[in-house]
């Protein structure tokens, strides 16, 4: 069976992709986005480098396709090859079996004219975090998640929220289950890297800061309680621009890296030296990031959108469940009353030892999503 993947340029696709590498199944990538070359440890035929212009590039295209993107869409076709002519493109040549696309605004999007045209093509679709539960309360939004979901066979969700979501908006088609987005861990291997919890004397905090991340709302909170904190080390990682910019600005004593400033293995090495995680947003599914922290034993604190983040932490009990994102009074709170009941962390991470073994088993997730393409391929052979 020919499974062709369409994805961001990510490190959850590539270990998504790598629990397929000792399976029949032949795995092609098209790079959407045009952001290079997967790496990864499987055989995985790559399509990049495909954009290509059919028109001299004109002044004033890049603010069409930013301040007026309807009317961008239909003349975009006339000025280059489009995702969906190159999907085509694609088919064509590899005659795909599954087309499986993860995420949907910039994955799923471009190729509905495309999944359209060739209805026997079977169209697996993983749903990230912010997909249906954010963007469906804008009217352009919900009407492309509707076309898309019309079309979709198969959906893949990271958090049960979004299954009643999808229904709603259309999906008709076959659930496949919940299973996290960056697939499971090897969690022997990182046993390792994890210091006992009364050695722990860092804070780590997640600093996106866009139209979901609230990243800013806990550095300003940590900021405010530098006395109570000074034994520990803050580290902010994926930290946009407004954060670096508060924290230089203030001259707080803490360690910041940018974007991807730290690899996914520094990042989890950090995690395993850290008593307390802080990750903060309005809309998101169960951050991947959230699960890193709870594999290394890190006492997670935590948005809850749309009641996601309560599927695993039950507040007070393995963790604490931010209810108001935007205030600093609420993350102050949760950090005081963590940093005061050693006991509760430790049970916690106790807990939540249990829970990864359950949900986050590299072997167990691998068998999940091996299924999912074998089931797909008895059902219509």
């Amino acid at each position: 069976m020919k499974i062709l993947f369409v994805s961001l340029h990510s490190i959850h696709a590539i270990r998504w992709l790598e629990n397929l590498k000792d399976t029949s199944f032949e795995l092609y990538w098209f790079d959407v986005l045009g952001r290079g070359n997967l790496v990864t440890i499987n055989p995985v035929h790559q399509f990049t480098d495909w954009e290509q212009r059919k028109l001299p590039y004109m002044k004033g295209e890049y603010f069409l396709s930013k301040k007026l993107p309807s009317f961008y869409e239909k003349i975009e076709s006339f000025l280059k090859v489009t995702a969906n002519e190159q999907l085509e493109k694609i088919i064509n040549e590899i005659q795909p079996d599954v087309i499986h696309s993860f995420e949907m605004q910039y994955c799923s999007y471009p190729i509905i004219k495309t999944m359209n045209k060739y209805p026997n093509i079977k169209w697996v679709y993983s749903c990230w975090g912010n997909d249906l539960y954010y963007y469906r309360q804008f009217s352009k939004h919900q009407k492309k998640i509707k076309k898309a979901l019309a079309r979709v066979d198969y959906l893949h969700t990271d958090c049960k929220r979004d299954i009643p979501i999808a229904k709603e908006l259309g999906f008709k088609g076959i659930h496949l289950g919940v299973i996290p987005g960056g697939a499971g861990f090897r969690l022997e291997e990182y046993d390792k890297l994890k210091c006992p919890i009364k050695q722990r004397k860092t804070i780590i905090v997640k600093g996106y800061q866009h139209h979901f991340g609230r990243g800013l709302t806990i550095v300003k909170a940590l900021s405010i309680i530098q006395s109570e904190i000074q034994d520990y080390d803050v580290v902010v990682f994926g930290a946009h621009n407004g954060v670096v910019e508060f924290v230089n600005e203030n001259k707080l004593p803490f360690q910041v890296y940018s974007g991807h400033g730290l690899k996914h293995i520094e990042l989890l090495e950090i995690m395993g030296k850290s008593l307390i995680y802080i990750g903060n947003s309005i809309s998101d599914g169960i951050p991947n990031t959230l699960y890193g922290a709870m594999v290394m034993g890190s006492f997670p604190i935590q948005s809850n959108p749309g009641g996601s983040t309560e599927e695993i932490i039950i507040d007070g009990k393995n963790g604490l469940l931010i209810k108001d994102p935007e205030s600093t009074d609420e993350i102050i709170a949760h950090i005081r009353f963590a940093l005061s009941n050693p006991k509760i962390i430790e049970n916690a991470i106790e807990i939540n030892n249990i829970l990864v073994k359950e949900i986050l088993d590299y072997e167990l997730n691998k068998k999940k999503i091996i299924a999912i393409y074998e089931n797909i391929k008895i059902n219509n052979p």
